[in-house]
């Protein structure tokens, strides 16, 4: 590829809204971005390099083309700048994971409701409530639930075959409807009821209770009274413990962004029903030498991308007017309102997710710091200059000599990445052979990152000894890749777990890992 002229590729740049793209010597792409006047906006990146961050310096360093998209507005041109980057995946963008699988609670349609968490697609038979930040806080509120109106749990199968009540009905977490011990009048009641606290209806729901309770003391049915009047002193102690009772914005999200040295968070705090449903932390990739304007802008576009924004998000005086009004015309549905100046009971919500995010930065810095210690003294061990950064591991695991399965997991970045694991089943080898299954999986693994022209590791681990080992490389070899650093992992003389051996290349006896390793 030619060599970049950023002065004649800048001249023939349009006043226009759009969006561009930096391309590397490869043709890879650098970075995507908006602007609403393009000849403006990459006319910034050359005019004082010196002002810009040492990320975006070494960036710009690399461009050796740029395409450009013109659009008919800003936002329109903001909806394509997210599209590129959730296809594209831009070194230089700020990423953030692409996880819409959002837990909901479920009442089920049945003649006496479950109550259930679900991920997926909606039924319009059930009801819906949500969504929860995490599987955690669903778990939380079905148990709040079960204590104050106890409804059933169970599967639709145990529930139509029960003969007797189980534990749940004897700790008094379920009324044990399938053998009959409450009315479907009464359950569908609770139920009711249950709806109402989880719409934020709070106080509607107590009434009802009472009213049930005070009909049964008027018939003498002291037993319901009595648990009606439980019901409702639960029911008062949850709405003591809970922060948000305004009326304010009864469904609502709020995003924070805090940093600590290279560490970017993004906390994000449910409101639903007026109900706070908790918070989940997002660490994104590429997010330094970002400001929080910028890093939460990237949030709330690729975040609400797919999903549906609540009616409103608060997001603080951090995000410009100007960029809030582009960020709301962009979400879908168009009833979404950004609040860039919270007052009162919002302002509140605000600076709790502030803390959190600066808590959570705090703690991954910690944990990044106690990760590159190791990654280096694991550098140190191979006797390698070369700085670990993508770490892949394959194990074979198999049942009874039969079923063969290799994993590969993926370490990059500091984390875990659990969106590139991979499982392969394993045929044509022979049970029980688990040279065999290495050397398919191997194969298998990276004859497609070559032919994709993916990404390889840093290194490879293996869990086995010299044998895997052997096998790895000779696979390695065969596919060009032979450079590649690989080191098993033996179980050791003992075979206890944490006293693990590493088998080197170039070193005469396996490296002894310590206890606390």
């Amino acid at each position: 590829m030619a060599s970049f002229d950023a002065a004649e590729v800048l001249a023939t740049l349009p006043h226009q809204p759009g969006v561009y793209r930096m391309l590397g010597a490869s043709g890879d792409v650098l970075y995507v971005g908006k602007a609403r006047d393009l000849k403006q906006r990459v006319s910034s990146y050359f005019r004082n390099p010196a002002g810009l961050s040492p990320r975006i310096q070494l960036m710009v360093g690399q461009i050796h083309a740029l395409e450009t998209t013109v659009t008919r507005s800003e936002g329109e041109a903001l909806l394509l700048e997210n599209n590129l980057i959730k296809s594209l995946h831009p070194r230089y963008n700020i990423l953030f994971r692409d996880d819409k699988s959002y837990p909901y609670l479920t009442l089920s349609g049945h003649a006496f409701p479950r109550l259930s968490s679900h991920r997926g697609a909606l039924d319009t038979r059930n009801q819906y409530f949500g969504p929860f930040p995490h599987a955690g806080a669903v778990r939380e509120s079905i148990q709040l639930l079960q204590k104050v109106f106890r409804l059933r749990t169970c599967v639709d199968s145990i529930f139509n075959n029960r003969t007797r009540p189980c534990l749940q009905h004897q700790i008094r977490r379920c009324t044990a409807p399938c053998v009959g011990k409450i009315s479907a009048e009464d359950y569908a009641a609770d139920v009711r009821s249950a709806a109402l606290f989880l719409k934020g209806k709070d106080g509607e729901a107590v009434e009802r209770l009472a009213e049930r309770m005070h009909a049964a003391a008027e018939a003498q049915n002291f037993e319901v009274a009595a648990v009606l009047r439980d019901q409702i002193a639960a029911l008062g102690h949850v709405r003591e413990k809970q922060f948000v009772s305004g009326h304010s914005a009864r469904d609502a999200d709020v995003i924070a962004c805090a940093s600590a040295g290279e560490v970017v968070c993004v906390n994000l705090v449910m409101i639903r029903g007026g109900h706070h449903l908790g918070d989940r932390n997002f660490f994104p990739q590429n997010a330094g030498g970002f400001d929080a304007a910028q890093v939460i802008e990237a949030f709330i576009c690729q975040h609400y991308a797919e999903g549906k924004p609540p009616p409103a998000v608060v997001v603080g005086s951090v995000v410009a007017a100007d960029t809030a009004e582009q960020l709301q015309n962009g979400l879908p549905g168009g009833n979404t309102q950004i609040i860039i100046n919270p007052a009162g009971e919002r302002r509140v919500w605000l600076e709790m997710a502030c803390k959190n995010a600066e808590l959570a930065a705090q703690r991954q810095l910690g944990l990044r710091a106690t990760q590159e210690a190791r990654l280096q003294a694991l550098q140190q061990a191979l006797g390698t200059d070369e700085t670990l950064q993508r770490i892949e591991c394959f194990d074979i695991s198999h049942t009874m000599g039969e079923a063969t399965v290799a994993s590969c997991v993926v370490y990059d970045r500091s984390a875990m990445q659990n969106g590139e694991y991979r499982r392969f089943n394993i045929t044509g080898v022979a049970g029980g052979d688990d040279y065999g299954a290495m050397r398919s999986a191997l194969r298998r693994r990276y004859e497609r990152v070559i032919a994709e022209e993916g990404r390889l590791p840093d290194l490879l681990l293996i869990d086995g000894g010299k044998g895997q080992v052997a096998v790895a490389r000779e696979v390695l070899a065969e596919l060009g890749l032979q450079e590649l650093a690989v080191v098993g992992v033996a179980k050791g003389e003992a075979r206890k777990p944490g006293l693990e051996q590493l088998i080197i290349q170039g070193r005469l006896n396996a490296l002894q890992l310590p206890p606390e390793h």
